[in-house]
C-alpha cells in the first residue's frame, strides 16, 4: 500500500489513489473513506492551519454551531435529526467541551466553596462577643469618669458592684469555652479508643459485637449502611475527627472531582423524562438523548458566561435567557401549543432539578471517600 505524501511544491496535484484506502480519487475527497486527497507532512503551521480553517474561522463548525445554539433554540438538534450534520461540531463533543470548560471556571473563579470554619459552638461566639462588649463598656466607663466630677460614695459603690459584676460575667464565658473545650477533646479521645478496641478485636479474629458505639452524626449511630460497608465506616470515622473547616474542603473537592461526571450520566434521565413526557411523538430515544446534550450544553455556556461578566444586569439577562430557551427550543423540535410546552417543561424542570440535587449531594459524599488517601 502507497504511503505516499504530496509534497509542499505539488500540493495542489490530486494524487491518483487514495493515501489511506487506494481507491480512486477523483476530486479533493476520497469517495470511499472520504479522507482529503491532498496532503501535507504534519508541521505546526498544518496543524494550526488545520484548527483555524476548520473551527475558528468564519464559515468553520464552531461558529456555525454556536450561533445555532445559542440563538436558535432547537434548531441545532434540527439541523442534525434532518441529516444536515458535517456542518456542525458533534453534540457529545459540543456538550464535553462546554460542561468542561464551565467547571474549570467555576473552580478557578472560586465559584462553589463551602466556608465551614471551625465555629462549631455558637455559644462560644456569644460568649466572646458579649465579652467583647462588656469590655468596651467598662472602658468606655472609665473614660467618662475621668472626664466628670469626682464620684459620691453611692456612685463608687454601684461602679464596683458594676465591675464585679462584668467580672463574673466574663469568668463565667471564659468556663463555659473551657468546658466545651474539654469536652469536645473528650468525645475525640472516646471515639479513638473506641476505635483501636474494635481494630484490637479484629486483630484477636473476635466478632465485631455492636457496632452502634459509634457516634456518627449525620448517618446516625445505628446505621445499617455503615455496618455493612466497613470501608464506608472507616472513611466515615476519618471524616467525622476532622475539624469544620477541613469538612468543607472535602464536600468541595468531592463536587469539583465527581460532580461533571454524575451530571454527564444524567443526560439519559433527562432524554427518558423527554420520552414520558412525548409519548406517541414518534420520536426515539436517540433523539430525545440528542436535545438533552444540545440543551444543556447551552445551559453550561450560559453559567460560563455568567460567572465570567461580573455585571448584575447582564447576569439577570442571561439567566432570562436559560429560562425562556428550553420551552423555546421544545416547542420548535417536538411541536404543541403554548400551554401543553409549558405543563411540560413545568415537568420536566421540577423532577429534572430533583436529579440533580441528588446527583450533586451524591458527588459532594463522595469526597469522603478520598479523605486518609493522601
Amino acid at each position: 500500500m502507497s504511503t505516499a505524501v504530496n509534497l509542499e511544491h505539488d500540493a495542489h496535484a490530486a494524487p491518483a489513489n487514495c493515501p489511506n484506502c487506494e481507491a480512486v480519487v477523483s476530486g479533493h475527497f476520497c469517495s470511499n473513506c472520504g479522507q482529503e486527497a491532498i496532503l501535507h507532512h504534519a508541521s505546526t503551521r498544518e496543524f494550526l492551519h488545520e484548527f483555524v480553517g476548520h473551527y475558528v474561522a468564519l464559515e468553520g463548525k464552531l461558529w456555525g454551531t454556536v450561533m445555532r445554539l445559542l440563538f436558535r433554540p432547537g434548531a441545532l438538534t434540527l439541523e442534525y435529526i434532518r441529516g444536515r450534520r458535517v456542518r456542525f461540531v458533534q453534540p457529545l463533543r459540543l456538550y464535553l467541551t462546554l460542561s468542561l470548560l464551565f467547571f474549570a471556571i467555576m473552580k478557578f473563579s472560586g465559584g462553589f466553596s463551602l466556608n465551614t470554619q471551625d465555629n462549631d459552638k455558637p455559644e462560644t461566639a456569644v460568649a466572646s462577643s458579649a465579652a467583647d462588649i462588656a469590655r468596651n463598656a467598662a472602658k468606655v466607663q472609665e473614660k467618662a469618669s475621668e472626664k466628670i466630677k469626682p464620684l459620691t460614695p453611692e456612685e463608687v459603690r454601684g461602679k464596683t458592684a458594676a465591675e464585679a459584676a462584668i467580672d463574673d460575667m466574663q469568668k463565667d464565658f471564659k468556663l463555659e469555652e473551657s468546658s466545651a473545650a474539654i469536652g469536645e477533646a473528650e468525645r475525640k479521645i472516646k471515639r479513638n479508643e473506641k476505635r483501636k478496641e474494635k481494630a484490637g478485636e479484629k486483630a484477636d479474629g473476635t466478632e465485631d459485637g455492636d457496632n452502634s458505639n459509634f457516634d456518627f452524626n449525620v448517618l446516625g449511630k445505628d446505621s445499617d449502611i455503615l455496618n455493612r460497608w466497613p470501608a464506608l465506616k472507616h472513611k466515615w470515622q476519618a471524616f467525622e475527627d476532622l475539624p469544620g473547616s477541613e469538612k468543607g474542603k472535602v464536600f468541595t473537592e468531592g463536587f469539583y472531582h465527581y460532580a461533571p461526571y454524575a451530571i454527564f450520566c444524567l443526560m439519559p434521565v433527562f432524554a427518558l423524562f423527554l420520552k414520558v413526557l412525548y409519548l406517541g411523538s414518534g420520536k426515539r430515544f436517540g433523539e430525545h438523548l440528542l436535545f438533552a446534550l444540545h440543551t444543556n450544553a447551552f445551559a453550561f455556556f450560559i453559567y460560563s458566561v455568567i460567572l465570567l461578566v461580573p455585571s448584575a444586569f447582564a447576569g439577570f439577562v442571561l439567566w432570562c435567557w436559560l429560562l425562556g430557551y428550553l420551552p423555546w427550543a421544545m416547542r420548535r423540535v417536538y411541536g404543541g401549543s403554548r400551554w401543553g410546552v409549558f405543563f411540560r417543561w413545568g415537568t420536566l424542570m421540577t423532577f429534572y432539578s430533583m436529579a440533580v440535587g441528588l446527583a450533586i449531594l451524591l458527588s459532594m459524599l463522595g469526597g469522603i471517600m478520598s479523605v486518609g488517601a493522601h
